[in-house]
């Protein structure tokens, strides 16, 4: 709701509420007014002193007399306020307006930030504004920090500074004085995200959503929620230095999510539940009445430091001898454990109860959910009421009945939030951006509505009846979705396969093809996959907006080169840098692309040194001590195979682009160099068209034979396991399995502690069965692996080549082994045909009749395929199948399981009809 006020406009308001936090503070010191307003003899005053009331605390009428407004008003309007602003309107509004975030601001606006040198490795010096690493200490324990503060906070209210104004102005200035120092010590809001003892009840409140608020993460505004801005060239800028990843900012359902299983989360909810209700409480206890509170003299009671060592409570008209500076922390220390004591073992109760129906994750979410739904409430029975009760009564009541028809409505809202709709509706808005790039005619499928109106699911199925929505585009949009959740740390290469399951369920892309889009990617932008990078939302946020600001002033300063920019404005230069806490890394990949040719030279140099790699790999593959497993080995040396092509179309796809005919050529030589043995089939592609899009001088180059072309014969041990771990560390499942298997071949022990590292990390069940075999054996065989065994047999088979992974699984789980001895029959002519047949080992002969009664002999060797025309024309068996060997071994499947997986498989249908018109053909020929 308030994401879209203008920053010049909430700059505005955020002076207007400073000055008057700051005069409010002023007048805790010096207040001449005050003392006529509240003067029992001020008889046309609504705020006067009534001497007829007896306000009692433990037994005897408190002193009562004129007082000062300052206290009151902190408490029974500003705090109040606070609360109802969190919820209702969220932190968007808060954060923007906070006196005290603005305060804190003041030594980045005058320039006086602590600096950390930093040097280079070629010595180049420069100064960087600190941030508070994820990892330190504070890092990873700020809210538990936070809680501290709020509790001593709330300790410290009771007891010293309710009613004593100068203890209260002492300090709110201690602690203005506290955020302007950590704004100096650190950069961005790093005294909202890590110190604020306001923080943990903003998340409360304002998390995952407040009633109003807007949601970041369906929307394509750069500039979301309360995010840092600036205003520059009368246009609203981004400035933030992703201080803290997930960032409340940016995205408060997002944070609200990451963090959701978090212990501290438990400690935040439950523990705060327990200090308010203690708060309150503990006036009663103390008082020995509710009179005490509501009428609200605490906050201007008379010599409040002289009751520290008072009789703390007062129950049952007798006063029970415990100070009151150790009653109150006490008290709020015994309700904050007994609520988070109750709080956790209710969770742990319903999770038991509901966990084959609810998610850990939404059990959690909905008790948090309620808790703030009632303590919101609760507050609000006792806040403000001493000012409420100078209304009238109907207005009361209508303030009271709205407090609650909001907060349900609040609740009712946020009660089906899951991780998963999040997520659902995350996707949807990226794919929604997407389909808006592609330019297709989407309007008359629309029925009047506009792109943004439709729902999640109502965006896929609009997506599935345009016409023009071919199989590439949905990979193109697909892999334009990845890109960007990868870029924005949404998802890493990992999670990605789980996170965009559904899309890729919708847009009819499997797993196989979604690896390779990865791989695409990574040749594209290797920093995309490199997980020592930091990939969030709010680093993407961050250097953005430092590449925009160098190509505003580029652009302003008519500048031909970044060079010319970097030289005469190293000053300004050095300013940004700063702002946006930019590394050497960082700047170095921005500046490259600025400058496409560096950036060409640095991509394919990072592309030829993958793809000299590989060709190392691909020579561990093939050394001569691995012969024995051949046919184990065949489709990892595929897999490697064709990564090289991929890096391969990604140097052509780069010299197309580049107009720099130097480089181009410089980029074919390195590529003749290395000699990968797909250069020429990749070149001779007739799909790829290559001959037409490159220059004529670089492709004979590319053509040029190699004459230095050598390959190591005995690679090391330390290097053929360095590359075999790499294999095991790959998302695909057989890779993963088939990559130990050969491990545990070359070195038993290190594969056995590979294995352990691995079944910690929730494998695969292909995977998960190696391991567990692994662990348990001396020595491992093909023969105690069944389903990996079968998974080599199929992918070894040309009937079965190209099969996409889930389907070579699938295979291997509902095949089974069938074994025959010489001269036995397998299957006779006129059988029904029930199985299709792949024979592994031995010889076997098909005899088939012919017109002159002379039968027709067919001898088969292992990898082919007995009858797939009777399995796929769904025929008797023409001929009769014999073993001619002992053993003879068939893997078979059965031929309703092998209809479903043509079912469920329309690219392997597709390949199986290709391969039997290729023979039929040959045949007819």
């Amino acid at each position: 709701m308030f994401n879209k006020t203008t920053e010049k406009t909430m700059h505005s308001v955020r002076w207007i509420l400073t000055l008057g936090w700051l005069f409010l503070i002023l007048s805790l010191f010096y207040d001449p007014i005050s003392p006529i307003l509240t003067s029992p003899d001020n008889l046309v005053s609504p705020l006067r002193v009534n001497l007829d009331v007896c306000i009692s605390v433990q037994g005897s009428c408190l002193e009562k007399n004129y007082y000062y407004l300052g206290t009151p008003i902190f408490w029974g309007i500003i705090v109040p306020s606070s609360i109802f602003i969190l919820l209702i309107f969220g932190h968007e509004l808060w954060r923007r307006i906070c006196p005290l975030s603005f305060l804190s601001q003041i030594p980045r606006a005058l320039g006086w930030q602590r600096k950390i040198k930093r040097v280079s490795n070629n010595g180049a010096v420069r100064f960087e504004i600190p941030r508070v690493d994820k990892n330190s200490w504070l890092g990873r324990n700020y809210l538990y920090v936070q809680m501290a503060w709020f509790f001593i906070g709330l300790c410290s209210r009771i007891l010293f500074v309710n009613a004593d104004r100068i203890a209260l102005a002492m300090w709110l200035l201690f602690t203005i004085f506290v955020a302007i120092f950590i704004g100096y010590y650190y950069g961005g809001k790093s005294w909202c995200n890590y110190f604020c003892p306001m923080s943990p009840v903003q998340k409360i409140y304002a998390e995952p959503n407040s009633l109003f608020g807007s949601k970041a993460h369906i929307t394509d505004e750069k500039i979301t929620q309360s995010m840092c801005r600036i205003i520059e060239d009368n246009q609203e800028k981004s400035a933030c230095i992703a201080c803290q990843s997930p960032c409340i900012d940016i995205d408060s359902e997002r944070s609200y999510w990451d963090g959701i299983n978090h212990k501290n989360r438990q400690l935040l909810y439950y523990g705060y539940f327990g200090l308010v209700i203690g708060y309150f409480l503990y006036y009663y206890l103390y008082a020995g009445n509710w009179d005490y509170y509501f009428s609200g003299i605490w906050a201007y009671e008379k010599n409040q430091l002289t009751t520290l060592f008072n009789p703390g409570f007062y129950l049952f008209n007798q006063p029970i001898p415990i100070p009151k500076i150790i009653a109150v922390p006490l008290t709020l220390s015994f309700s904050t454990f007994v609520a988070y004591y109750l709080g956790k073992n209710i969770e742990n109760l319903l999770c038991k109860n509901y966990q084959n129906r609810l998610s850990s994750e939404l059990i959690r979410h909905r008790i948090f959910t309620v808790i703030t739904f009632i303590i919101f409430d609760f507050f609000f029975i006792f806040a403000g009421r001493s000012w409420l009760v100078l209304l009238p009564i109907k207005v009361q009541y209508i303030w009271d009945f709205m407090l609650v028809f909001l907060s349900s409505i609040w609740l009712y809202q946020n009660w089906d939030k899951s991780p998963e709709v999040y997520n659902k509706e995350s996707l949807s808005s990226r794919f929604r951006k997407q389909l808006k790039k592609l330019g297709l005619n989407i309007s008359r499928f629309l029925e009047g509505k506009s792109l943004e109106n439709l729902n999640t699911d109502e965006v896929y199925v609009l997506a599935k009846v345009l016409p023009e929505f071919t199989k590439d585009k949905r990979q193109e949009v697909y892999k334009n979705v990845l890109k960007e959740s990868l870029e924005e740390g949404y998802v890493n290469t990992v999670s990605s396969l789980e996170v965009l399951a559904q899309m890729r369920s919708q847009l009819g892309i499997n797993e196989d093809e979604h690896r390779i889009i990865l791989t695409e990617l990574g040749v594209e932008d290797p920093s995309l996959l490199d997980v020592s990078k930091l990939h969030s939302l709010e680093n993407s946020v961050r250097l953005t907006g430092y590449r925009k600001a160098l190509e505003r002033m580029l652009s302003l300063q008519q500048k031909t080169s970044i060079e010319d920019l970097l030289q005469n404005n190293s000053q300004d230069i050095r300013k940004l840098r700063q702002e946006y806490s930019i590394t050497y890394q960082e700047e170095e990949e921005i500046l490259q692309g600025l400058q496409p040719e560096s950036g060409i030279i640095a991509k394919s140099e990072h592309i030829l040194a993958q793809l000299e790699y590989l060709i190392e790999r691909y020579h561990t593959l093939n050394q001569p001590r691995f012969l024995p497993q051949g046919e184990v080995l065949n489709l990892l040396r595929k897999t490697v195979t064709e990564k090289k092509r991929l890096l391969i179309r990604g140097l052509l796809e780069i010299i197309e682009k580049s107009e720099d005919l130097s480089i181009n050529e410089e980029i074919a030589r390195n590529l003749v160099n290395l000699s990968p043995s797909v250069l020429l089939e990749t070149l001779s592609n007739p799909a790829s068209n290559w001959s037409n899009r490159l220059p004529n001088n670089v492709l004979s180059i590319l053509k040029q034979p190699n004459k230095n072309v050598s390959c190591a014969l005995d690679i090391n041990e330390a290097t053929i396991i360095d590359h075999l771990h790499s294999l095991v560390l790959e998302s695909n499942p057989i890779i993963q399995a088939i990559s130990l298997y050969i491990l545990a071949q070359v070195n038993f022990e290190i594969a056995k502690e590979e294995a352990k590292n691995i079944l910690a990390e929730k494998p695969h069940f292909l995977v998960t069965d190696i391991v567990n075999i692994l662990i348990k054996s001396e020595k491992l065989s093909l023969n105690k692996c069944e389903i990996l065994a079968k998974i080599i047999y199929l992918s070894n088979a040309s009937f079965f080549e190209r099969t996409y992974s889930n389907t070579l699984i699938k295979l291997g789980e509902l095949s089974y082994f069938k074994n025959y001895q010489e001269n036995e029959i397998i299957s006779d002519e006129g059988d029904t045909c029930r199985e299709l047949l792949l024979l592994i080992e031995g010889r076997v002969e098909i005899i088939k009749p012919c017109v002159d009664d002379t039968p027709i002999i067919s001898s088969l060797l292992p990898g082919q395929i007995l009858d797939e025309l009777e399995v796929l024309a769904h025929e008797k068996q023409s001929g009769k199948i014999i073993a001619k060997t002992t053993p003879t071994k068939i893997l078979a499947i059965a031929v309703d399981t092998f209809d479903e997986i043509l079912e469920q498989d329309q690219e392997f249908s597709r390949r199986i009809l290709e391969l039997e018109t290729s023979r039929l053909k040959q045949i007819i020929n």
